[in-house]
C-alpha cells in the first residue's frame, strides 16, 4: 500500500506560479518502481488528465492544454512527485491530485486514464485568480 499527500496549492493570480508536491509513504520501494500522475479536477466537471512521468523519471507525458507551462519531476530519493505549475491561467483552478500506478508497469500511452492508476492522495486545490 502506498499513501499519498500532495501539497502546494494555494491562491495565486494569472501569470504566477506554484509547484506541487505529491509525497509518498508507506511500501516507497513501490513508489520507485510506478508510473506517476497529475490530474485535476474543477468544480461541475469532470477529472482530467495533466502530467505523467516515468519510474525512472525518465519519460514524461502532458495533456495539450498544459503543454509548454506545466513541468512534472520526480526524486525517487524523496519519493515525491513534483509538478511546477507556470504561467497559470483561470482555467487552471481545480483541486489536483497525484497518483501512482501500481509498481512495474510500463509506461503507456493508456496512462491520461485516471482507471489506470491504484492509488490516489486527497488532492490539492489551486485557484488562479484573473
Amino acid at each position: 500500500q502506498v499513501q499519498l499527500v500532495e501539497s502546494g496549492g494555494g491562491l495565486v493570480q494569472a501569470g504566477g506560479s506554484l509547484r506541487l508536491s505529491c509525497a509518498a509513504s508507506g511500501r516507497t520501494g513501490s513508489f520507485k518502481n510506478s508510473n506517476m500522475g497529475w490530474f485535476r479536477q474543477a468544480p461541475g466537471k469532470e477529472r482530467e488528465f495533466v502530467a505523467a512521468i516515468s519510474w525512472t523519471g525518465a519519460v514524461t507525458r502532458y495533456a495539450g492544454s498544459v503543454k509548454g507551462r506545466f513541468t512534472i519531476s520526480r526524486d525517487n530519493d524523496k519519493n515525491t512527485v513534483y509538478l511546477q505549475m507556470n504561467s497559470l491561467k483561470p482555467e487552471d483552478t481545480a483541486a489536483y491530485y497525484c497518483a501512482a500506478e501500481a509498481p512495474g508497469r510500463p509506461f503507456s500511452s493508456g496512462n491520461y486514464n485516471d482507471d489506470w492508476y491504484a492509488y490516489w492522495g486527497q488532492g490539492t486545490q489551486v485557484t488562479v485568480s484573473s
